[in-house]
């Protein structure tokens, strides 16, 4: 390995490794990084859909979204025997994190409290590390939650900032950097991540793994676009599994230590495509259902993970 690899590239560098001609290299020097940088155990989460669809967001990647036509089945609030119930059993079977995902822009007082209350009776019952997707959190908010047991905030950016008016025009980037930034300020880890596949050009990709890089999350969810019918990329086509594989390298490489999770996307993806993720740095992964597309089956990526040489 290059020893000024495992301090990350420049954008220069990462924007010339992806020419074809220098796909092999990407790969390896991601290999070698993954090697010398990356926690050796497999880390696996899972998530609770505690509230879908009816968003007045119009991200135009989201079939949950209110302004377009699609099958998303909506529901409220589960409730907190329910989230309760779902943190019991990811436990049991050996998962390390979950997190209370609600969909909509942001959450109200009331159900503020519903998902702290839930938090309590999560942590009363278990000792699963608590993560929650909520959308944009003000630092009052976060810091209620962090009261209740949660550790880990999760709020992707999407994609580059250059791209992202593009695709959704009721909030900002700087809305989410604002929230964690918030989280940050409050010692809360952080999961912020994206999705490829929605257009992103290779300058774009390069911005996005430089973005990333800047806000230093503990955990980065690499979605891979499903398109969905009804969405207005819902005619895109799933993108080359060779792209796949070159982009999470480049991640790997501007973002030497940070775990890179498989996310949306993943069951579009043969196991040999998988393998080869894994092999340039996808280090972690969602075990179970996801919210509106199929989630990994938990068994094929920890042997996926096992045979990579990961503890599970």
């Amino acid at each position: 390995m290059r020893k000024t690899d495992a301090e990350g590239i420049t954008r220069e560098e990462a924007l010339a490794l992806l020419a074809p001609e220098r796909r092999a290299e990407l790969r390896e020097r991601a290999h070698a990084v993954t090697l010398a940088c990356v926690e050796k155990t497999f880390d696996f989460c899972s998530i609770i859909n505690a509230r879908c669809g009816r968003c007045t967001e119009d991200c135009k990647w989201c079939a949950q979204s209110a302004h377009w036509k699609t099958s998303c089945a909506a529901h409220g609030w589960i409730g907190e025997d329910e989230c309760a119930r779902a943190a019991a059993d990811a436990e049991a079977n050996g998962v390390r994190r979950i997190g209370i995902v609600t969909s909509g822009r942001t959450l109200s007082p009331g159900e503020i409290e519903n998902v702290c209350a839930a938090l309590r009776k999560m942590r009363e019952h278990g000792s699963i590390s608590l993560c929650a997707s909520l959308g944009l959190l003000s630092e009052d908010d976060l810091a209620k939650l962090k009261a209740a047991g949660l550790s880990r905030v999760h709020c992707n950016i999407e994609t580059a900032p250059s791209l992202f008016p593009r695709l959704c025009s009721t909030h900002t980037i700087a809305d989410k950097l604002a929230t964690l930034r918030a989280a940050r300020r409050l010692g809360l880890e952080i999961c912020c991540g994206g999705i490829i596949g929605m257009g992103e050009t290779d300058e774009q990709l390069v911005e996005f793994a430089f973005t990333l890089k800047e806000i230093a999350p503990d955990s980065i969810p690499v979605n891979v676009l499903h398109p969905i019918e009804g969405t207005p990329l819902g005619a895109r086509p799933i993108l080359d599994p060779e792209r796949v594989v070159d982009s999470i390298a480049l991640l790997r490489l501007v973002n030497p230590a940070t775990h890179l999770r498989f996310a949306g996307g993943r069951r579009d993806m043969s196991d040999e495509t998988a393998e080869k993720c894994i092999y340039v740095g996808i280090s972690a992964g969602i075990a179970g259902a996801l919210l509106t597309t199929p989630g990994a089956i938990f068994a094929d990526d920890r042997e996926l993970a096992r045979r990579a040489g990961y503890r599970v």
